[in-house]
């Protein structure tokens, strides 16, 4: 068999079989799409999440049910950090740093009890087999967190500059002139 047809049938049984794992989970259980996409952008793999999806996520954030849901997913997964499981927490603290610059206010105040988590997280340090430094992006990271933590000036001078680039970003390309 040729190894390339056996990889892609290997990878079209797996995103099938997730997909319908997927929607059991959501017919049979009391999870939701916003769970799930949270789940799914805070994973363990090698894949970053991407800005449309953590846009959704933010968006769906001002639901009080959906920004519960959120908060504990994003909770326990910075409570799991582990020099060895690194992927999820930092995937957290991306969708975090989203969070408290495009969702809710309250965010800042929810996330004051994982600031020692996120400190701790600062200390990380890792090289992968091509030589990248994960350990100083997510110190970088985990260092911009905790500054936005503040809930002072610099919390707001982002959220108004992430406001004014998301419409710069949403008025790009449209004939509309209003």
């Amino acid at each position: 068999m040729d190894a390339p047809f056996f990889h892609e049938l290997r990878r079209q049984a797996s995103s099938y079989l997730t997909g319908k794992i997927r929607s059991a989970r959501l017919v049979l259980t009391d999870v939701t799409p916003t769970q799930l996409m949270t789940e799914e952008a805070t994973n363990g793999d090698a894949s970053l999440p991407n800005a449309k999806t953590m846009s959704l996520i933010a968006r769906e954030a001002f639901e009080i049910d959906e920004y519960l849901r959120i908060s504990d997913i994003l909770h326990t997964r910075l409570a799991t950090f582990d020099r060895r499981q690194w992927r999820e927490p930092y995937k957290a603290l991306l969708l975090l740093e989203h969070l408290l610059t495009h969702g809710p206010r309250s965010v800042a105040l929810e996330f004051q009890k994982d600031r020692d988590v996120i400190r701790q997280m600062a200390t990380f340090q890792h090289i992968d087999e091509r030589g990248f430094n994960w350990g100083l992006t997510v110190k970088g990271k985990s260092e911009r967190v905790l500054k936005l933590l503040e809930r002072g000036p610099f919390l707001e001078e982002e959220r108004e500059r992430a406001r004014k680039v998301a419409r710069e970003i949403k008025g790009f390309g449209s004939f509309n002139l209003s």
